[in-house]
């Protein structure tokens, strides 16, 4: 009987992982696309610097979801590896987004303050994380 559970709970958790790794890994390719493709036809927004809100955004979804993922992936319930690589995942991404925005398209270019916005929205997902996981342990 509890070997049952375990094959069961087992396959429960890959599906959850694999969940998990897809919702991310399609994030991301949204965000690439978003980030990197002309859009000539968005209906501008009278909210200023809206762009470092979408960039916060696209970058807390980012590291919220690829926590997700690694925290299933790292098994240490209270291992700080999910907090560090997601951050530094979403970090580096932003960056190389911001480099290939510079260097590959016409309509696009390279911006610090879109960096900043980008290690914001990831610091916040790490810090809202945290707060709810040391809070449920």
């Amino acid at each position: 009987m509890t070997h049952c559970f375990q094959v069961k709970l087992t396959k429960n958790l890959l599906v959850l992982k694999q969940i998990f790794f897809w919702l991310a890994f399609s994030w991301t390719a949204v965000v690439l696309v978003l980030c990197l493709v002309q859009l000539n036809d968005v209906p501008t927004v009278g909210i200023q610097n809206v762009d470092k809100y979408v960039h916060t955004f696209f970058h807390f979804v980012f590291t919220f979801l690829w926590f997700l993922f690694l925290k299933e992936q790292f098994k240490n319930q209270y291992s700080g590896k999910p907090y560090v690589v997601s951050f530094l995942f979403s970090v580096f991404f932003g960056i190389a987004i911001e480099i290939a925005q510079g260097l590959f398209t016409i309509s696009r270019k390279s911006d610090l303050f879109d960096i900043l916005a980008n290690v914001t929205g990831a610091a916040l997902a790490v810090l809202v994380l945290w707060i709810y996981f040391r809070k449920k342990h």
